[in-house]
């Protein structure tokens, strides 16, 4: 298995930063986001090596999906096999290539299921230095949100970075469906952001658009997946939106069945900010509805 990458070597001497997309083959952003990276960047102005891949995992992309035929999720199935299934070859080879990288930008958004308010996100890594180096391109990314979580999760692509100690964060921009040219524009904006950063660019920083930076080191944190589950099939209506404050009890929404006879209410447990929600109406049970992200405040 070998990943499209597009290689840009700058002229002066730098780190070498590997930036993806695609990992689900239903998020577009960073898919254009990244081939305009391409087009703009210009050894140049470049200092170090930059690798783009704007599409990792290709087979997901061809069905339109998240995951690929064998239905395994890439970013639950890293470092991978070389020897196994579609998606585990997809992984290895992406892993081999975060191993060989000084930073690392993975970027995500939603989905066609999902929505999640624009954030950069890092696992809080025991080894301080990296951590540092984490908090420092979160925060240049310059999204509403930085976020850091447990470093424990496993099968990701942060958890191959993290096992390599190379620094790493991912982002996060809407989703459902859509391709969205704000966070088109986000996404490779943030990318110089960090590559100024590191001194791979010249140019000023940008003010700061940071509204909440929280760190959340208990085991689980940063686990979308599993937030609010739907308690049976049916259909899903949100109570609220993305960014709104939440506390104990508020309404999250209701998930019913298709006529309406049976509704399930969905309560919020804690008090924080909704960062995702589940906006493609039909719903499983055990979907994940709403993702809170208690407030435990760092200064920006």
């Amino acid at each position: 298995m070998e990943l499209q990458a597009i290689e840009i070597p700058g002229r002066r001497s730098g780190p070498h930063l590997l930036i993806t997309g695609g990992v689900h083959g239903d998020e577009f952003e960073p898919m254009v986001a990244i081939r305009r990276l391409a087009q703009t960047v210009s050894p140049d102005s470049l200092a170090g090596r930059l690798t783009l891949i704007p599409v990792v995992n290709e087979a997901a992309f061809a069905r339109g999906t998240r995951a690929a035929e064998d239905n395994l999720d890439l970013a639950r199935t890293c470092p991978g096999r070389v020897d196994g299934s579609v998606t585990e070859r997809t992984a290895a080879a992406l892993s081999a290539w975060i191993r060989r990288a000084d930073y690392y930008i993975d970027l995500h958004t939603g989905g066609t299921r999902l929505a999640v308010w624009p954030l950069a996100g890092y696992m809080l890594h025991p080894d301080a230095d990296v951590l540092q180096k984490q908090r420092a391109m979160a925060r240049d990314f310059n999204l509403p949100v930085v976020w850091g979580t447990d470093y424990r999760l496993e099968g990701r692509s942060l958890s191959v970075a993290r096992d390599a100690r190379v620094p790493a964060i991912y982002c996060e921009f809407w989703g459902g469906g859509r391709c969205d040219p704000a966070g088109i524009g986000a996404y490779v904006e943030g990318c110089r952001n960090v590559m100024i950063g590191l001194q791979m660019l010249e140019g000023e920083r940008a003010a700061s658009r940071v509204l909440h930076e929280v760190e959340d080191p208990r085991e689980g944190a940063g686990h979308m997946q599993i937030c609010n589950p739907s308690p049976v099939d049916g259909y899903f209506e949100p109570s609220v939106s993305l960014g709104s404050q939440v506390s104990p009890g508020d309404l999250l929404g209701t998930v019913c069945d298709p006529q309406g006879r049976d509704t399930r209410e969905i309560r919020c447990e804690v008090a924080g900010i909704v960062i995702v929600l589940h906006t493609f109406p039909s719903v499983r049970r055990g979907d994940s509805l709403a993702v809170i992200m208690e407030r435990t405040e760092r200064q920006p």
